[in-house]
């Protein structure tokens, strides 16, 4: 593997969303290493985040009912994992891509999030239980979203929207199935089975594409410029805490951080919820998570299309106001019908949500530094979506019911879109410290 041997300006003719550095476009047809990056991170979201972190809430009622865990116990696993995993490795792990590039990351975060859902359906104990689930989250931040941000950014340009669109479709594509095939493995093998032979799924699909990767194209901006090599006068390298003291940045980081907290706070629960609070069957339960991921698909397509042709605040803003509407939809929904008319408006905000992000921030800030300012945003996100899920699960324990945990969420959906507001419509990338 080689790193890009120098840094170019993007091409000319570029649009305002197109600026931000990658010299890989799209204005014609794909090119073969084009294909196989957007199909690695395809495959790549497709296990780490819709069968790893979509999958594995499918499985807290059974250890509910079979170990006697309280519903913070069994959120708590994603919680401490999150909060431990990710203020120590997420900016370090964003280091590593600007520096080496997103392959060796991907490696180690494929097989390490496999085998730790191996290790999960081995479990007894709740020490067992936060090793494991440590090691999953570590998965999540060596080979899910942020690697394969920086490996689209790298790789296009001018349908990075597109690009981001189709590879976030794995996500949506991996939670669709898993409900379902972990509820027909979970009848044929039982759940402890069931949840190992979907991490060997998980390695088997992802780690041979990724083994075969290229991170970049020849010119593709990286922050490691060669000896020798002249960066481009028309994108100097912008320090990155001159990017964290910018005004945009705090609005940034609020609206990523509290959309993703109502997601996952919804996400974590929702089994719980349904199952054991309303009493509704395993396959119903599946199908309802399906539609979700289901869901999912249809806004990223969507939001992708429109983060090409508008500017993103608006998209941005359009998704988190969708979170904020689906979320007491999903709570209050009094029939099947109405539950999965909830749960697929809820799926396009969820869609949307996580891919809109890096899209703002290369708008925002440019590409070259990406996988830093990722790292930290995507590291605050995963404080949110850490201590909102158990923050409700515990209202619930506390209270029988959990309607004040699903009120905090909406509140944090409605904080989200708020901040969003406030960012720049066409803002123009940070390009020196001026």
């Amino acid at each position: 593997m080689s790193l890009p041997p120098h840094t170019v300006a993007a091409p000319a003719g570029a649009s305002a969303h197109d600026t931000s550095g990658s010299s890989a476009g799209l204005s014609g047809p794909l090119s073969g290493r084009q294909m196989h990056a957007a199909a690695t991170a395809f495959v790549s979201l497709f296990s780490i985040v819709g069968v790893a972190l979509y999958g594995l809430p499918f499985f807290y009622d059974f250890m509910v009912q079979e170990f006697g865990w309280t519903r913070q116990q069994v959120t708590s696993g994603n919680a401490y994992s999150k909060l431990i995993v990710g203020p120590l490795f997420g900016f370090f792990a964003g280091w590593l891509v600007d520096r080496f590039g997103p392959k060796r990351l991907m490696l180690v975060g494929i097989t390490i999030a496999g085998l730790a859902l191996v290790g999960l359906g081995s479990i007894s104990t709740l020490g067992w239980f936060y090793f494991f689930y440590l090691l999953n989250a570590l998965g999540y931040v060596c080979g899910g979203p942020l690697p394969n941000q920086v490996l689209l950014s790298r790789w296009f340009d001018r349908a990075r929207g597109k690009a981001m669109g189709f590879a976030y479709i794995g996500i949506g594509l991996g939670g669709a199935i898993v409900a379902p095939l972990a509820h027909e493995l979970t009848q044929r093998l039982g759940w402890h089975a069931a949840l190992q032979a979907l991490g060997i799924l998980m390695i088997v699909l992802a780690l041979p594409l990724a083994l075969f990767l290229k991170d970049g194209p020849a010119g593709a901006p990286t922050a490691q410029t060669p000896a020798g090599a002249t960066p481009t006068p028309a994108a100097p390298l912008v320090r990155v805490s001159h990017i964290f003291k910018h005004w945009t940045f705090p609005f940034l980081l609020i609206g990523s951080m509290c959309s993703i907290g109502a997601v996952g706070g919804t996400m974590q629960n929702l089994k719980l919820l349904l199952s054991l609070d309303k009493g509704i069957g395993q396959g119903e339960i599946a199908g309802v998570m399906s539609l979700i991921l289901g869901g999912s698909i249809i806004g990223r397509l969507t939001m992708g299309w429109l983060a090409d042709r508008f500017p993103r605040k608006y998209v941005m803003l359009l998704i988190y106001v969708i979170v904020s509407i689906a979320v007491p939809l999903v709570y209050w929904a009094p029939s099947m019908t109405t539950l999965h008319l909830a749960a697929l408006l809820f799926g396009i905000g969820l869609g949307g949500d996580y891919m809109i992000i890096p899209l703002m921030a290369a708008d925002l800030y440019g590409v070259r530094v990406l996988g830093r300012v990722m790292g930290v945003v995507l590291t605050a996100d995963g404080v949110a979506e850490a201590l909102a899920p158990m923050a409700v699960a515990a209202m619930r324990d506390s209270s029988g019911s959990y309607a004040g945990g699903f009120a905090v969420l909406v509140v944090l959906a409605v904080i989200g879109w708020l901040a969003v507001m406030a960012l720049p419509a066409r803002p123009t990338p940070l390009t020196s410290n001026r």
